[in-house]
C-alpha cells in the first residue's frame, strides 16, 4: 500500500537498490526534484521488469514494457550517474564513445565511424590532447565537426582502397589526392557546402599534422610506418568561397517585426529567454554571453557610462566591459529585481542574471540555450515580406516577397549589430573592441558589402543626382555607369551631405577648398537621395543656429554677422531638400521600393573620414524606434 512520501524498496535486489539510492543522491545535489510518486513508480516498474540493476536495462525493454517517456528521462539519468561514477580522464579515453563531462565539458564525443582502427586510436590521443586547451560551451560541437572531417577522410580510404585502408604502410600521396576529389565530388552534388568543404580539408591537414608531431608515426606508436606523403599541404585547402551577402545581419524591417513580437515569445516559451534576445539584439554578444550574465552584471565607468559586464569565455577574456543604452540597462534592471524577489535568501555574487526555470532553486544556474524557443518563435511568426529585386524579363523588379526565416537565428543579432554601429560611421577598429574581436579581419567580415551589391545600388542612387540648384545632372546614358562608378572610387570626396568633384580638394582628401562648409554655392558640389537624411539635419542645424544668434546671443556684430547663416544658403537647400522630395514622390511604389534598398547600401558603403567617438558621446542603439 502506498503511503505519502514514503518509497518502498521491498522485493528489488540489493544492487538495484543501491544503484537507485546513488542516483537519488546525485539529483539532490544538483538541486533537481525528484517526486516521491515518480520514484514510487520506477520501483514498481523495476518489480514488473525483474531487473537486477539499472545499467542492464535498455532503452527497447523500457518501451516495451510501456514506461512512460518522463521516467525514461528519470532511468536515463540514473544510467548517465551510474556510469559516470568512478569515471577519470584516464578511463574514458580508453571508449569509442567519451562522455565529456568526465573531462570538465556538456555532451559526447564519437570515435565509432572512424573505420581504421589505428587512425581512430591516433585521433583519440590527438583529441585527448587537444581538450585541456579548449573551453566555452560548445567545445563537443566544435572538436566533433573536426573529427568529422577526419571520418571523411576514413570514408574515403574505406571506398577507394581494396584494402579499405587498413594497411598503413601502403597509403599514399594518391590516396590523399583520391580523399580531395571524393570532397569536391561531395560539394558539387549537394551533400554538403562550400564552406564545409573548405573546413574538412582544414581540419584533416591540422590533425594530420598533429599526430606527425606528437610522433604518433614512429616506432612502436599506433601509426607507426605512416608514409610522409600522406598529408596535405596548404596548396590543398581549397579557396574560401566568395560571401555574396553583407554579413548575416538582418534588415531593418525585420528587426522592427521581431521586436514587436517579443511578446509572442515570452507567452511561448519564458521571460529569461525574452530577456536574453532582447539583450543579443541591444548588445551583439555572443548567446552563451548573454545566458551566462551574473546578476550584477549592470556597472558604471568612471566617466558616468552605463556598461554591461560580461565574459568572453570564447576567448578566454573575463571582465570585459560594454557600453550599452539606457534603454538596455532598463532590461537589465528590471530583470534583476525581478530575480532579487524570486530569489531573496540568496547572496547576489551567486545569482545569475537569467536563472534557469527548472532545478534551479537558488537562482544560481543559468538557462540553456536559447535556440530551440527561439526557432519555435520564430516559426510561428507571419511571414516577414520584403522588397527583393529580382530579374524579369531582362528588367530588374522589385516584388515584396516573404523573408526566408532560416536566417533569423540568435548569432544573426551580432551580425546584425556589427552593421548597424559600421553604419553609423564607428571606426573599424572602435568597431573591433566592441566586438571583442582580437583581429580586425574578423570584425571586417561581419559588415562587408559585395561589389555587384553596392554597384547595383550605386546605379539606382545616382540616377537621382543633383547639382547646387537642384537639377538633375545624371545622363541615362548606359555607357556612363561604369565611369560613374570608377569616379566614385577615385574622382570624389565626401563632404557632409554630397560629394565634391573639385580635381585639386580630391587630390587633398577635402582638405583643400577655399569656401569650406559652404558647398552648396558651389559648382562642384553633387548631392542624391542617399544624402537627403543629412541634407535634412544641415537644415535644422542652420535654423537653429540663426535662431540662437538673433536672439540674446552676446557677441560683436561683426562676429554675429560672419556667423550667422545667410537666407541664401537657407533657401537654397530648403530648395534642394524639395527638388529630391519630388523626385521621390515622383516615383511609383516599386520604385521607391527599389531606391530605398539602394539608399540603405550605398550609406553602408560610403567612405567617410572615420574616427574614434567624442568622450560622452553615445553608441548608436541598435533599436532606435524604441521610446527611451
Amino acid at each position: 500500500m502506498a503511503v505519502d512520501r514514503e518509497v518502498s524498496l521491498r522485493g528489488l535486489p540489493d544492487r538495484l537498490v543501491a544503484e537507485l539510492l546513488y542516483c537519488l543522491q546525485v539529483r539532490t545535489t544538483r538541486e533537481v526534484k525528484t517526486r516521491d510518486h515518480r520514484l514510487r513508480q520506477i520501483c514498481d516498474q523495476m518489480r514488473i521488469l525483474q531487473a537486477p540493476s539499472l545499467e542492464t536495462l535498455q532503452d527497447a525493454d523500457l518501451d516495451h514494457a510501456g514506461v512512460t517517456t518522463d521516467l525514461q528521462v528519470i532511468i536515463r539519468g540514473a544510467r548517465t550517474a551510474l556510469r559516470r561514477l568512478g569515471a577519470t580522464p584516464e578511463t574514458e579515453r580508453l571508449k569509442d564513445i567519451w562522455d565529456l563531462a568526465v573531462f570538465g565539458h556538456t555532451r559526447t564525443l564519437n570515435f565509432t565511424r572512424i573505420h581504421q582502427l589505428p587512425l581512430r586510436e591516433a585521433i583519440k590521443v590527438w583529441v585527448y590532447d587537444e581538450l585541456p586547451r579548449r573551453r566555452g560551451r560548445n567545445v563537443a560541437g566544435s572538436m566533433q565537426n573536426m573529427i568529422r572531417g577526419m571520418e571523411q577522410l576514413s570514408e574515403s580510404l574505406r571506398l577507394q582502397r581494396e584494402d579499405e585502408g587498413r594497411q598503413l604502410r601502403l597509403l599514399s600521396r594518391t590516396d590523399m589526392v583520391s580523399f580531395c576529389n571524393r570532397v569536391s565530388f561531395l560539394t558539387e552534388t549537394g551533400v554538403f557546402g562550400a564552406h564545409h568543404r573548405v573546413n574538412v580539408i582544414r581540419y584533416v591537414r591540422k590533425i594530420m599534422n598533429r599526430i606527425r608531431v606528437m610522433g604518433l608515426t614512429g616506432p612502436g606508436e599506433v601509426l607507426e610506418g605512416l608514409p610522409a606523403d600522406f598529408a596535405l599541404s596548404v596548396e590543398d585547402i581549397p579557396d574560401e568561397p566568395e560571401d555574396t551577402e553583407a554579413g548575416r545581419d538582418l534588415p531593418d524591417e525585420v528587426m522592427r517585426e521581431l521586436c514587436d513580437n517579443l511578446d509572442l515569445l515570452e507567452k511561448s516559451s519564458n521571460r529569461e529567454f525574452r530577456v536574453a534576445t532582447e539583450l543579443l539584439i541591444d548588445t551583439g554578444r555572443r548567446p552563451d554571453e548573454i545566458s551566462t550574465l551574473p546578476w550584477d552584471c549592470l556597472a558604471k565607468d568612471p566617466d558616468g557610462t552605463l556598461v554591461m559586464v560580461y565574459d568572453n569565455s570564447k576567448n578566454y577574456r573575463l571582465g570585459r566591459r560594454l557600453p550599452i543604452a539606457q534603454a538596455t540597462a532598463a532590461v537589465i534592471t528590471a530583470q534583476q529585481e525581478r530575480v532579487r524577489k524570486r530569489f531573496p535568501d540568496t547572496p547576489t555574487s551567486k545569482l545569475k542574471l537569467l536563472p534557469s526555470p527548472v532545478a534551479n532553486p537558488a537562482g544560481t544556474k543559468p538557462i540553456g540555450s536559447i535556440g530551440e524557443a527561439h526557432r519555435a518563435w520564430v516559426d510561428d511568426l507571419p511571414d516577414i515580406m520584403m522588397p527583393v529585386v529580382v530579374l524579369v524579363d531582362g528588367q530588374l523588379v522589385t516584388k515584396m516577397l516573404p523573408f526566408d526565416k532560416s536566417r533569423i537565428f540568435p548569432y544573426a543579432y551580432r551580425h546584425s549589430f556589427a552593421q548597424r554601429h559600421a553604419d553609423s560611421d564607428i571606426a573599424p577598429d572602435v568597431l573591433m573592441d566592441l566586438m571583442d574581436h582580437r583581429e580586425l579581419s574578423t570584425t571586417q567580415a561581419y559588415y562587408r558589402v559585395s561589389q555587384e551589391r553596392r554597384r547595383e545600388a550605386v546605379d539606382r542612387v545616382t540616377a537621382l543626382q543633383f547639382d547646387r540648384r537642384g537639377n538633375r545632372v545624371w545622363r541615362k546614358a548606359q555607357g556612363m555607369l561604369d565611369s560613374e562608378h570608377v569616379r566614385r572610387a577615385i574622382g570624389e570626396v565626401a563632404t557632409a551631405y554630397g560629394i565634391c568633384l573639385e580635381p585639386h580638394n580630391v587630390a587633398a582628401g577635402g582638405q583643400s577648398c577655399p569656401i569650406r562648409f559652404r558647398c552648396v554655392g558651389c559648382d562642384h558640389f553633387r548631392t542624391d537621395v542617399s544624402y537627403l537624411p543629412d541634407l535634412e539635419r544641415y537644415l535644422s542645424d542652420l535654423l537653429r543656429s540663426r535662431e540662437r544668434l538673433m536672439s540674446a546671443f552676446e557677441a560683436d556684430d561683426w562676429a554675429r554677422s560672419e556667423a550667422m547663416p545667410s537666407e541664401e544658403e537657407i533657401g537654397r537647400v530648403r530648395r534642394l531638400i524639395n527638388r529630391v522630395k519630388a523626385d521621390l514622390d515622383d516615383l511609383s511604389e516599386e520604385e521607391r521600393a527599389q531606391i530605398e534598398e539602394a539608399v540603405a547600401l550605398v550609406r553602408r558603403s560610403r567612405p567617410v573620414m572615420l574616427g574614434m567617438p567624442r568622450v560622452g558621446q553615445p553608441l548608436p542603439d541598435v533599436r532606435p524606434w524604441r521610446l527611451p
